[in-house]
């Protein structure tokens, strides 16, 4: 009885989304094209941080070599780029990780993932909002603040900020009535800024070609201080630590690594793209093409922003807060801070979008499956946009900016991003191995969420397809299998690797970040490490699904194993304070799941809907019909498939 109640539980945690691929139909309004996309992706993406982060990585890590801590960032941010292009071509609709972890994986890590994708958005829309306030109150004199401070001051140092930020209210509250009176009108302004920004980067980069030299890039040490003892000028004495052993990488191969894993989060917000699958023609070909061309659109601004600062004045000079303007001051362009100034706040507004134009689409996708407050999935009726989360979604965000200052919550982000990123790729894993036979009672492949299924309701022709994979689980057919299709044995042998390699990969990265270079610490790193190239050999000798998308992740299955191992290892570098406060949101939110989710789950709906269709067709039809396929590339093949295998 007990253990009857625990399995049916369980089915209810891991039941799947089933999504109608066939179809065009969406409640949003269809209007966006492959430049819109590509626009939203290089406006989230290439934010403030290009402003900013290239001195500070520069000057602290890597020196020159900042350039190949971007290109290795870059390649490692493309390992989820390319698992986000191949799901946006096999299930172009609202929701982004979340409706892949749905239909992949189950409902509970569904709602982990969205849950913590909403955490990341509000906070990324308000730490924005203040930086926006901060950048264009710096241009004025600092008037708001001084203003703010004289009569609005909030004394409750550690909890609140020193006083209330009203033009990030401001500014949240603008692009929320934007946002919600069209997804057309507000992609024109994220292309307008995005435009003005990219042209800002040019004019960076070719300054730099102009007034830079490759000397700053061969640096001598001990040269810089000899010249710094014998010339009393303005410039600081540097260390020897600044300047660390000159040259083209100052710092080593380890500070270069170390710099790519900063300069990772450089290229988070690609993922914005991925929710408008209900909103953009052609999503199979548009959404593949906005992901990968607006990484590589943001590497190409990256390297040669970094490489044109590098260029223009020495690394261990380079001002950590506002690289840009002094090097321009350096080489005697002042004039040009004033075009620095314009491109930054246009970073600042595309980002600030980025933000909040994927927000109310993952709240929408999440109400309108029941697992969050289903007047949240109001779709306005002249504007087509998710109306209520949108308004939601800009409220909380604003509160947020106006009293919080967020330092502390701005590592929550990383989390939900990096969790949806492992996710993804492990999703993306998983599916590739699946068989497709629409009449087998396959969890990635049918829409399974009978809590009260049993194996007789699989048809016969299924049930001897079944009995002979079993039969036939041998090592000789594991590492050498006959099938050129996946199979009932490959696909189970798949989702059991893939939990084994998740495991280990979380095991491997604690051992990593917490034993350091201890001797059992290097001894259990490389046997956790064979274990799992043992495994994943295991799985890349599985037979493929040979279903035609228009993208697919090449290099099957080391692309997203390797791409799971980066994620999960920046994960575990975050403080204890960050996964203590992820511990709290994830606790209000099993709170609101398991009290109100999982009740009222449209798939559970659903799934009790079938379960008395199938009583019915019981009664009156004894062969019964092939059940509800969840999403295939082509439902018609399926069809007939099934057709051809019950004559």
């Amino acid at each position: 009885m007990v253990l009857a109640v625990l399995k049916g539980f369980g089915k209810q945690l891991l039941r799947v989304k089933a999504v109608d691929c066939s179809t065009e139909e969406s409640r949003l309004s269809r209007c966006l094209n492959t430049f819109d996309l590509v626009a939203l992706g290089v406006g989230s993406t290439l934010g403030a941080g290009v402003y900013v982060l290239a001195g500070a990585v520069a000057r602290e890590n890597a020196g020159p070599a900042i350039v190949l801590s971007f290109l290795i960032a870059a390649l490692a941010s493309v390992m989820a780029g390319l698992c986000y292009a191949e799901f946006g071509a096999r299930v172009p609709k609202t929701g982004s990780a979340y409706l892949y972890s749905y239909v992949t994986v189950g409902e509970l890590w569904a709602f982990i993932t969205g849950w913590n994708l909403i955490l990341s958005y509000i906070i990324g829309t308000s730490s924005v909002a203040r930086a926006w306030s901060a950048t264009f109150d710096e241009l004025i004199g600092k008037q708001i603040e001084q203003f703010c401070r004289a009569h609005m001051g909030m004394h409750a140092p550690g909890i609140l900020a020193e006083y209330p930020d009203m033009f990030a209210v401001l500014i949240i509250l603008i692009l929320t009535g934007l946002l919600a009176f069209g997804v057309k009108e507000s992609a024109m302004v994220n292309k307008v800024f995005t435009c003005v920004n990219v042209l800002v980067l040019m004019f960076v980069v070719v300054s730099g070609l102009i007034k830079g030299t490759l000397k700053n890039w061969n640096l001598n040490p001990d040269e810089i201080l000899n010249s710094s003892f014998r010339v009393n000028d303005s410039q600081p004495v540097p260390t020897v630590q600044a300047l660390g052993e000159g040259g083209f990488m100052p710092f080593g191969i380890t500070g270069v690594l170390s710099g790519a894993a900063t300069c990772f989060y450089a290229f988070v917000g690609f993922d914005c793209i991925a929710t408008t699958g209900e909103e953009v023609k052609n999503p199979q070909r548009a959404i593949p093409i906005g992901i990968v061309s607006s990484l590589l659109i943001c590497f190409v601004a990256y390297f040669g922003v970094s490489a044109a600062l590098t260029m223009m004045m020495p690394y261990y000079l380079l001002d950590k807060n506002s690289p840009l303007p002094v090097a321009f001051k350096y080489v005697g362009w002042d004039g040009a801070t004033y075009a620095v100034a314009v491109g930054s706040l246009c970073a600042l507004s595309t980002s600030l979008l980025g933000s909040m134009f994927p927000m109310p689409r993952i709240i929408w996708a999440m109400a309108e499956d029941g697992l969050l407050f289903k007047f949240l999935a109001k779709i306005g009726d002249k504007s087509k946009t998710p109306m209520i989360a949108t308004i939601t979604s800009g409220i909380v965000a604003a509160v947020m900016a106006f009293l919080f200052d967020l330092k502390d919550l701005v590592d929550l982000m990383s989390i939900g991003t990096l969790l949806a990123y492992t996710l993804v790729a492990a999703c993306v894993l998983v599916l590739r191995y699946q068989p497709e036979q629409p009449s087998v009672n396959v969890q990635y492949q049918i829409a399974n969420s009978q809590e009260e299924a049993e194996p007789d309701s699989i048809s016969d022709s299924s049930s001897r397809y079944l009995a002979g994979a079993q039969d036939s689980c041998t090592l000789r057919n594991l590492l050498f299998p006959k099938n050129t299709e996946p199979s009932c044995l490959s696909g189970f042998t798949v989702n059991i690797c893939t939990s084994i390699i998740g495991v280990l990969v979380c095991v491997f990265c604690i051992v990593a970040v917490q034993g350091g270079l201890e001797v059992w610490s290097l001894s259990l790193l490389g046997v956790l490490a064979a274990v799992c190239f043992v495994i994943t050999v295991l799985i890349w000798r599985q037979p493929e699904s040979k279903t035609k998308l228009s993208f697919k992740v090449p290099l099957l299955p080391f692309l997203p194993v390797l791409s799971m191992f980066i994620n999960v290892y920046l994960m575990m570098q975050l403080d204890r304070g960050t996964w203590l406060r992820f511990l709290i949101w994830m606790i209000i939110g099993f709170v609101i799941y398991f009290s109100y989710g999982i009740w009222n789950s449209a798939e559970a709906a659903l799934a009790q809907n079938n379960a008395e269709d199938e009583s019915f067709k019981k009664d009156y039809n004894p062969n019964g019909q092939p059940e509800k396929v969840s999403f295939l590339g082509d439902h018609a093949d399926a069809a007939e498939v099934v057709e051809d295998r019950d004559i």
